[in-house]
């Protein structure tokens, strides 16, 4: 499915779409049924044991033939791919990723800015503008994800040590009014002074706040989720680990019933024990998968960027030129699907949340996407063979020739 092409979208119609005899994800399970769709919107389901939809008059049908239909993925955390770095993308490069993660079957995310200067930092901030100015094709780019500033300098995998800082409220407070209140999420170190006091002043900014690259201690992090905190970034990688006398961070987050976990499912990043460990101690609502994905995302080895960072990828894992931590994955949400079929040997139904749901209802974005209950926005997948066979992305199946 990797493909390095910026693809094109068709224009949706308005004319209702009936999908015909499916196995639908509904209510946490498939369901044979049939599905409408009228304009970008999910009309109406209704399940074969209840008769189905009669097709309306001039209402194109699509006979699914029992294939598996599942929510649009949702990738909360990434840095880019087909050779664009968030940190210095453009509008137009933003569009190319849309259109990129359209054909991984994403049909929404948020751009990850590393920590980076300021200047830089606000760059970033404005080609999303622009973005949302030009005419759209592919994913959804919901906001914008700031992996810092404010982390500690004893797990700062990827991040330059010299951009790293205490927490400052008015900094943040100045972002979000350069980004038009599209901040959406932001990951920091509650064990940093002020770092705790900060988490409600952002959710009153409409900041969602996550915990990691964190040396803090179990006491500490408990502190910060009863702050606010409610996601863990990329769970168990820079962050402390967890001891037997002192959980940490690791563990607080493990042990919490609110917090989110984030988990980067390459197969490199965590063992296929650890996202199984993760899913009996979170449940399956509260584990998210991501691709921390960076600019080498769907294209071969070799050397890249990573914000300020010099990487190198080989054998598909990215770590800095000059030191060798892992930065970010080269990992797409396909293929992250593939990979938690494979590590948990779950079934598909189970692991529609860690793909959509649970990331739509973290940010909240559950009433509008996330799952294919009717009044949702039609992005949705038609799976054969346990595969990606189509993309339907706002009511529209996507073209990528």
């Amino acid at each position: 499915m990797d493909y390095t092409g910026a693809g094109t979208v068709r224009t949706r119609g308005e004319a209702e779409m009936l999908l015909k005899n499916g196995s639908f994800y509904y209510e946490k399970r498939l369901v044979s049924g049939d599905l409408r769709v009228t304009g970008e919107t999910i009309a109406a389901f209704s399940p074969q044991t209840a008769g189905g939809l009669v097709p309306l008059a001039n209402e194109e049908v699509l006979e699914l033939g029992g294939a598996a239909v599942i929510p649009a993925f949702l990738d909360i955390h990434t840095h880019g791919a087909v050779g664009v770095d968030v940190n210095a993308a453009s509008a137009e490069d933003f569009e190319k990723l849309a259109r990129f993660f359209a054909r991984q079957g994403t049909g929404s995310f948020l751009c990850s800015i590393l920590t980076d200067t300021e200047e830089q930092t606000e760059r970033a901030i404005q080609a999303f503008l622009d973005w949302r100015k030009l005419p759209h094709a592919g994913a959804d780019l919901l906001g914008i994800h700031l992996e810092g500033p404010f982390l500690s300098p004893k797990h700062k995998g990827a991040m330059p040590e010299s951009l790293l800082r205490t927490p400052d409220y008015d900094l943040i407070a100045r972002y979000q009014e350069k980004a038009e209140g599209h901040i959406r999420y932001i990951t920091l170190a509650p064990e940093l002074p002020g770092a705790i006091e900060l988490i409600p002043k952002l959710r009153a900014l409409g900041i969602v706040t996550a915990l990691g690259h964190s040396d803090a201690d179990y006491r500490t992090t408990e502190q910060a989720i009863f702050a606010g905190a409610r996601a863990a970034t990329h769970t168990g990688n820079a962050m402390r680990a967890f001891d037997r006398h002192e959980p940490a961070i690791f563990g607080a987050v493990l042990a919490s019933e609110e917090v989110y976990c984030e988990m980067i499912s390459d197969g490199l990043h965590l063992h296929s024990g650890s996202i199984c460990l993760y899913l009996q101690a979170k449940g399956l609502d509260r584990a998210i998968a991501i691709t921390d994905s960076i600019m080498a995302a769907g294209l071969p080895d070799g050397e890249y960027m990573l914000g300020v960072n010099a990487v190198v990828v080989k054998d598909g894992d990215a770590r800095l030129k000059h030191g060798d931590a892992r930065a970010g994955s080269t990992l797409t949400m396909a293929r992250a699907f593939r990979n938690l079929r494979k590590f948990t040997g779950r079934p598909t139904a189970e692991l529609v949340p860690l793909l959509s749901e649970n990331a739509a209802r973290l940010l909240g974005e559950d009433k509008r996407i996330g799952n294919l209950t009717p009044g949702k926005r039609a992005d949705l997948l038609i799976l054969k063979d346990d595969e990606i066979h189509r993309v339907m992305l706002r009511g529209a199946f996507c073209n990528f020739d």
